[in-house]
């Protein structure tokens, strides 16, 4: 049984999946969850001349982000699971490195894109940094198609889904 779980959130529909079977497991074995979330680092370009007064504001929305998506994984969480939060301003993968070794977890859960081995090589993959790195078990959580379009809200749905008519053709909706 998994009783100290931490997950890594993101705002994405991948990471609230995680989040949900990291509460789900929290549940079976009367657990506890650790939510982790890093704030965004600033582009490499916000250094520059050009863009040092840029870079403050960007900064501090950063942290505003982080902050703001850590407040809507907590609200998710039942009152029934006790939950700890952390908000770290390292770089994602070294924030995940330090919540493991200095945390008692049994358990790593986070999301992924799913994206093939070429991109994640090109673009980096913080779950397969993790499955090679975390001294502790990983669970890597997919959002599908069906999780992302049952979040969304009806009206939403609907207007993307509304079929266009083309000229005089059949009917063509969105992919």
């Amino acid at each position: 049984m998994f009783r100290n779980i931490l997950v890594s959130v993101d705002g994405s529909d991948h990471a609230q999946r995680a989040l949900e079977e990291a509460i789900d497991i929290a549940r079976a074995g009367n657990g506890r969850i650790t939510i982790l979330t890093a704030v965004c680092q600033p582009p490499a370009w916000a250094a520059t001349a050009i863009g040092a007064n840029a870079a403050t504001v960007t900064a501090l929305d950063l942290e505003r982000e982080a902050v703001g998506i850590m407040k809507l994984a907590v609200a998710r969480v039942p009152d029934d699971v006790p939950v700890t939060t952390i908000v770290s301003r390292r770089p994602i993968r070294s924030a995940l490195a330090c919540a493991v070794k200095s945390g008692d977890h049994d358990l790593l859960v986070m999301g992924s894109r799913g994206r093939r081995a070429l991109a994640a090589s090109l673009l980096g993959s913080v779950s397969h940094y993790a499955l090679n790195h975390s001294p502790i078990p990983v669970l890597i959580v997919h959002a599908d198609r069906s999780y992302a379009l049952r979040e969304e809200s009806s009206a939403e749905r609907s207007t993307r889904e509304r079929p266009v008519q083309g000229d005089g053709g059949p009917a063509i909706a969105p992919a």
